[in-house]
């Protein structure tokens, strides 16, 4: 087990969770996340959908969320 150290928090994980966690945000990062430089868009493009109920997914354990339409 590793120990890190957030300002104000501390806590421990195996190489196997923050490598999981790492991953999780790298893919969150590349494939969702919107980018200012890109129009507010992600780097994998979508479907716009105008009308329908938005829906929160959470990701990375609900530290960020996808909102999709269905």
């Amino acid at each position: 087990m590793d120990l890190f150290v957030v300002p104000t928090i501390s806590f421990q994980v195996g190489e196997q969770h923050f490598r999981h966690a790492l991953l999780s945000y790298m893919n969150y990062y590349n494939e969702v996340r919107t980018h200012l430089s890109l129009g507010k868009d992600a780097p994998v493009s979508r479907v716009v959908h105008a009308v329908g109920r938005i829906l929160p997914r959470p990701i990375l354990g609900g530290l960020h969320h996808q909102y999709v339409r269905i």
